[in-house]
């Protein structure tokens, strides 16, 4: 019986989750154990999962060796040895420096990691993102920096809602009614860039849409620096043009907000080149330069602004994957140990070296 452990997420400011009630049920009846760790944070209730066994926060760490752990966002960095198989977004495979640090932990414990991240079909697409509503919270954060900083402000911390909805409420009493900005858009045609647009439209902002066609000559791109906001929504790699140099920052520009809504400036792909940290839900705006202002919001967990919407899509999208467990040997989950067991290797290399 393949037993899947739905671990707690323990990072603050995450309430989402993997697998719904619906999900549980799906997996009990095709003959799955499922454990479940309890969570008051998150988005849904304890309650509405019925039939799988519960267990504290934090168990995972003592759960039979042969349970698979499923999880969405990083591990604790303790440190420890890793002897389960992990499916969660990774992070480890773009030269991210924690991304080391966690494949020795497999390394050391003869764990493996699935990176939800490269899960893909046979057309390489992805078969579950948070893409959508990724773009969709990290349009909303940018116009909510971009309110702040038209009177030289720093945007406020930030908060879950309930839904759609009241995120836009939101945001619209932050706009105060006033003109919109103008908002520029790369990656448009993917699932972030949708969620990003139809925030931005729903919000009254004009909207510039790019994807490959317009950046495929490689830069420079000066479009850019005409907008109020750029908002990054591609998953790099290394034929990744830059966007955004570090000149760009003193550089004559109306632009004033950048939302890396893809958020890997720890990778040297990142095409934004003017920051080199993340930000956070208590300071969303990390401000690089001041005169005229510059502010750059990158929170690598942006649909937990909308916890219940985010996790019920992406849940959908990912259990019929989830289902196929039984038989890691094939499918998406070989394809994505295949990524994980060619990086551990160059991992043994690096360190041969």
């Amino acid at each position: 019986m393949t037993h899947i452990w739905i671990r707690a997420e323990e990072r603050p400011n995450e309430q989402r989750v993997g697998v719904t009630p619906d999900g549980v049920a799906e997996l009990l009846r095709a003959g799955f154990q499922v454990t479940l760790e309890e969570d008051p944070s998150r988005a849904i209730s304890l309650a509405d999962y019925k039939g799988c066994r519960l267990a504290a926060t934090g168990s995972w760490r003592n759960a039979p060796k042969d349970a698979i752990i499923f999880g969405l966002k990083e591990l604790p960095d303790d440190d420890s040895p890793l002897v389960h198989r992990h499916i969660m977004f990774g992070h480890a495979y773009k030269g991210q420096p924690d991304g080391a640090r966690l494949l020795a932990r497999f390394k050391r414990g003869g764990g493996r990691l699935y990176d939800l991240e490269y899960l893909t079909d046979d057309t390489g697409r992805r078969v579950a993102a948070f893409g959508y509503w990724a773009g969709y919270a990290g349009a909303a954060v940018a116009l909510k920096c971009w309110a702040a900083a038209r009177s030289g402000g720093l945007c406020a911390p930030l908060q879950t809602f309930s839904s759609a909805a009241a995120l836009q409420h939101h945001i619209a009493a932050d706009l105060g009614g006033d003109t919109c900005p103008k908002v520029i858009i790369i990656g448009a045609l993917g699932r972030v860039g949708s969620g990003a647009r139809d925030f931005c439209r729903a919000m009254g902002a004009e909207v510039t849409g790019w994807d490959m066609a317009q950046t495929a000559q490689g830069g420079p791109f000066p479009e850019i620096l005409t907008h109020d906001i750029f908002l990054n929504c591609i998953l790099a790699s290394a034929s990744t043009p830059v966007f955004v140099p570090a000149s760009a920052s003193s550089a004559p520009r109306v632009l004033r907000v950048i939302g890396d809504i893809a958020c890997d400036p720890g990778s040297a792909f990142s095409p934004i080149k003017v920051y080199d940290r993340t930000t956070s839900w208590e300071h969303p705006a990390l401000r690089v330069h001041e005169h005229p202002i510059l502010d750059v919001t990158a929170i690598d967990n942006l649909p937990s602004l909308l916890p219940r919407e985010s996790s019920e899509d992406f849940a959908a999208q990912l259990l019929p994957s989830l289902l196929g467990l039984h038989d890691m040997a094939q499918g998406v989950w070989a394809k994505a140990g295949a990524h994980f067991d060619n990086h551990l290797s160059i991992l043994g290399k690096d360190s041969a070296s």
